[in-house]
């Protein structure tokens, strides 16, 4: 017998009630951007804004698409078919429905493009933008639009990539991701060098950027390093003959590892590289690009640099308004907390800042947004209102303590380089890892520094001499490296939850003996530890301390160069107990890096010279106890432009 109306109406009530009932409370990291991003220290106008240029819109393709009028019926530049099976394959059961679907195989892929480009003769930088994995019959090309008008109107050429018959049920496909961009380069050059054609001398094919998303974020790494090789790595019957000037990369919450060149880590050197990811993403789980940020390599004597930025409150697929927030498909809403997302427009537009600057920086050398990518509040009044942690590299840094070289806590990167500590209550290296399981890490160490300045006993207001930890320099590093006043120190730091104990007296190495002193008081009984302590929300502040060969030591407030954070916490899943069963910890590990002039130390003493630096180090003279994790110190010999807007004052 069916359910009567009254009863039904009870049950679903009950269920929608228990339902509510295993949906956590949302919870969010306090803001500090009202105080971080306060200032716009970068002058002139956002390049988020539009540029002089009308914007035409075109699309070139096989002419034949069954499935999309636009490849079919409005191409204005038709391109032939490629084989990629070499690439891509799969079972009989899974191709052959894909066959059918699009009326072609993966030996007849077909190079698709919709491209937003500027009124003009040029020659204008081509930039191509290429999505990730998502339903093959939910097209994804068409999700960049707002990037493609954006960058059109400021003078790029931009090609948003079809790959959508590469979506779906696929697997393994990531290398034929990215030598599908090659392949649209060679049909840009052929549009650009045939006479005729309406791209004909208009193409700057010196100045090119790839951009990918997802899957596509790997695709573009996978094309760069396709792009200097003579044969596919898996196959040597399958030659490459590509060589194009790629002189930039930007990878929009790039998966990673999802193909491996001869079982390797995909390869990427000599080029501007750009990676940004949300914390809230409910598909790349974690900041899988922090391990080819790693990786990136400068060789070349180039001046380029590469920057990572995790963007708090931001998901996956905004970056596409076609994919919006259903990282997690149709469903999205059931399993994720989409609550405390971003709105649309904002992701929106962090990405058109970033992007658009970096361009201008890499591919027109325009010096002024340099800044942004070195110290991000500089930006505060371009960037959306939000939490960012961001890395920086340079091609001119010089590491003095990577921590890959050997297992050997004294010693340095560079030649005859020492480390040291005093008083340190936690000092230890290893790897750095994603907070998704706990051995996804990102292929590069850090070092645990642990201090705790108070002195064990009833007395709980006695300090010892503040814990410390050095790197000292060799004549030679520093005559080598031409370490002066246009030098900067640069570490990457992020302070961490560990908070030792006091230290002993006995091991406190400004503590002395006393013979008058009293016998120790009785220990009064311990306090029973509460089952969840409340979360410690203690500003960790230390200093950066200079030291010259006439022994003059300089200490710089290290929050002056940017926050020192602990990690934000994030809960991405919408029920309660999910993030703790998915995730090892609620939190990402990304450092801060910050970058400190070694003319500030000059400026705070007269008498203190950068060219006979002998050390540098932390000094944890600012908070009494607390962790941080240190990776990538070492110097540079920075452009100007990285070091004008922020240099000097406390902020």
């Amino acid at each position: 017998m069916p359910p009567t109306p009254r009863l039904f109406s009870a049950g679903l009530a009950l269920t929608q009630l228990s339902l509510a009932a295993c949906v956590q409370p949302l919870q969010l990291a306090h803001d500090d951007s009202p105080v971080v991003l306060a200032e716009q220290r970068i002058p002139g106008p956002s390049p988020a804004l539009r540029g002089t240029f009308t914007v035409r819109t075109m699309y070139y393709g096989s002419g034949t698409d069954i499935r999309r009028p636009e490849y079919r019926d409005s191409v204005t530049l038709k391109t032939g078919t490629v084989d990629g099976s070499k690439l891509a394959g799969g079972t009989p059961a899974v191709l052959a429905p894909r066959k059918k679907y699009w009326g072609f195989g993966l030996d007849k892929m077909p190079v698709n493009g919709r491209v937003w480009y500027p009124e003009g003769n040029g020659p204008f930088p081509l930039v191509l933008i290429v999505h990730g994995n998502h339903d093959m019959k939910d097209f994804s090309d068409p999700g960049y639009q707002y990037l493609g008008e954006l960058l059109a109107s400021r003078g790029y050429i931009l090609v948003s990539v079809d790959e959508n018959f590469l979506n779906g049920n696929l697997r393994g496909e990531n290398d034929a991701r990215g030598w599908m961009l090659l392949q649209h380069l060679k049909a840009w050059t052929r549009f650009n060098d045939s006479t005729g054609s309406p791209f004909q001398g208009r193409v700057d094919m010196s100045r090119i950027a790839l951009m990918g998303h997802s899957r596509g974020g790997e695709a573009v790494a996978v094309a760069a390093s396709f792009n200097r090789l003579s044969h596919y790595p898996d196959d040597f019957n399958l030659k490459f003959d590509f060589n194009f000037n790629i002189e930039s990369i930007v990878a929009i919450a790039p998966v990673d590892g999802q193909y491996t060149p001869a079982d390797r880590p995909t390869p990427v050197s000599n080029v501007n590289y750009l990676v940004f990811h949300g914390s809230h993403d409910g598909d790349v789980s974690s900041f899988a690009g922090l391990r080819q940020y790693q990786r990136v390599q400068f060789t070349d004597g180039k001046p380029r640099f590469k920057s990572a930025i995790w963007m708090y409150r931001a998901n996956h697929g905004q970056w596409n308004t076609n994919w919006r927030n259903l990282d997690n498909g149709r469903t999205s809403a059931r399993h994720l907390d989409l609550r405390g997302l971003l709105p649309l427009a904002e992701q929106m537009r962090f990405a058109e800042v970033t992007i658009s600057a970096f361009l201008d920086a890499t591919l027109k050398d325009q010096q002024q947004y340099l800044p942004m990518f070195q110290d991000h509040r500089t930006a505060g009044g371009w960037l959306p209102k939000t939490i960012y942690l961001t890395r920086f590299q340079d091609a001119g840094f010089r590491p003095l303590a990577g921590f890959m070289e050997d297992v050997d806590l004294t010693t340095g990167t560079a030649p005859g380089v020492r480390i040291e500590g005093d008083s340190l209550s936690t000092w230890r290296e290893g790897m750095m890892r994603l907070r998704n399981n706990g051995t996804n890490d990102i292929g590069h160490n850090a070092v645990w520094l642990g201090w705790n300045n108070r002195i064990a006993g009833d007395d709980t207001t006695k300090r010892g001499r503040p814990a410390a930890w050095r790197v000292r320099l060799t004549d030679s590093v520093r005559t080598a490296w031409r370490v002066g006043a246009g030098t900067a120190l640069e570490l990457s730091l992020l302070a961490q939850e560990a908070k030792p104990g006091p230290r002993k007296a006995a091991t406190d190495t400004t503590a002395k003996a006393d013979s008058t002193a009293k016998p120790p008081a009785p220990r009064r009984p311990a306090t029973p530890r509460a089952k969840t302590p409340a979360k410690d929300t203690t500003t960790v502040e230390l200093s950066v301390e200079f030291v010259d060969a006439a022994g003059v030591r300089v200490l710089v407030p290290l929050n002056r160069y940017g926050p020192v954070r602990r990690p934000p916490e994030m809960m991405v899943r919408r029920r309660e107990g999910r993030d703790k069963a998915q995730f090892a910890t609620r939190y990402e590990s990304v450092l801060q890096t910050f970058t400190i002039p070694l003319a500030d130390a000059r400026s705070q003493d007269a008498r203190f010279d950068p060219a006979r630096l002998v050390s540098v180090g932390l000094v944890f003279d600012r908070t009494v106890a607390g962790t941080v994790m240190v990776s990538d110190i070492g110097l540079s010999n920075l452009r100007p432009a990285f070091l004008a807007p922020t240099s000097g004052g406390a902020r």
